[in-house]
């Protein structure tokens, strides 16, 4: 059965466990229990998304499958390849049908019949599930049975973001693997993998919350534009012009998520100041370090933790709903405060 093409966009031809970025603990126990021959027949996947779930699945799935390695894939056989495409006849993925919101008992006993068929080329039946919390109370039920027992020594991965909005009786018959969040680290060097230049890579890795497809979408919204307006409106920012202070937070704010994404943005800035200011060189916002060192020239190291305070006690009070342009009115005024001290 071919993937959903949002299923399968944006990742990597090959997926071997040398693939998998941020899960060396996971990996290992996979690679133990294929050695083994004790692969369970059951998984959930929990982890947040873009944090590397479905792309560990489909490795688990391809090390299963592949005859050329023990305890991995090769990447380069037939098997490997087809898992690859995304069009191995032996693997089925459920999501919930357009236009509707939960997955059906209809679809899940259609997948019943599947996986009681005989596998046409791989020693066993795959099914990966996503979101597998969309499941109602009925089709989760329908789908104990085979949970427990699957047929033809088939394996199930139900990957979820929160393991907790499935039935228990639903865990109670799968093997939890929790997946965290990817490190910034993680995140910038997938990103350069991806052909994405290393500043903006650098950027987009702080502010993704450990999630590849977070930072993607964060590079479709033009983050790096905003970051250049950001850096141009800092500038100028001075008390003996008011209008440049709201002139700023008119231009940069936009609404809630946008405020919250440019009050991360500045709290990376805010890292590399203090670094400044301490003497170190070792910054993340190397493509402004002739900006940041500007505006830190005039400031002492204590100044420079006082202004990251300001900008993450702002931070908080536009999450806890404060008007946006007040609270950024009195951030600016505050940082062109302490430039100008």
């Amino acid at each position: 059965m071919r993937f959903p093409n949002r299923f399968w966009l944006g990742w990597l031809v090959n997926m071997p466990f040398a693939d998998i970025v941020g899960h060396d603990r996971i990996i290992e126990i996979f690679r133990r229990s294929i050695r083994s021959g004790k692969t369970p027949h059951a998984y959930i996947f929990e982890g947040p998304a873009g944090c590397g779930r479905r792309k560990t699945a489909l490795a688990l799935i391809q090390a299963l499958y592949c005859r050329e390695v023990a305890d991995d894939a090769c990447g380069v056989c037939g098997s490997c390849r087809k898992v690859a495409g995304g069009n191995h006849g032996d693997i089925h993925f459920i999501e919930p049908l357009p236009e509707k919101r939960d997955i059906s008992i209809a679809q899940l006993r259609d997948i019943q019949r599947e996986l009681a068929l005989r596998p046409y080329e791989a020693p066993r039946k795959a099914c990966i599930m996503e979101p597998a919390d969309r499941m109602n109370v009925n089709s989760a039920n329908s789908f104990l049975k085979t949970l427990e027992e699957p047929p033809g020594n088939a394996i199930i991965i139900l990957l979820t973001e929160n393991a907790d909005m499935l039935l228990p009786t639903i865990r109670s018959r799968c093997q939890l693997v929790r997946f965290a969040p990817l490190s910034p680290e993680c995140v910038r060097l997938l990103l350069e993998k991806s052909g994405m230049d290393a500043a903006a890579a650098a950027l987009m890795a702080q502010l993704a919350d450990g999630s590849m497809q977070r930072a993607m979408e964060l590079e479709s919204e033009g983050l790096t534009a905003r970051r250049e307006l950001l850096v141009k409106h800092l500038e100028g920012l001075t008390l003996k012009r008011v209008i440049t202070i709201f002139d700023a937070s008119e231009q940069v704010g936009g609404n809630r998520e946008e405020t919250l994404e440019t009050l991360d943005m500045l709290l990376s800035f805010a890292r590399d100041m203090v670094f400044l200011s301490a003497g170190c060189s070792d910054i993340i916002n190397t493509t402004i370090r002739t900006s940041l060192e500007k505006m830190v020239s005039n400031m002492n190291l204590k100044r420079t933790l006082q202004l990251a305070d300001d900008i993450l006690e702002t931070r908080r009070s536009v999450q806890r709903n404060a008007n946006v342009k007040l609270a950024l009115d009195h951030l600016f005024m505050r940082i062109a405060g302490a430039a100008e001290a």
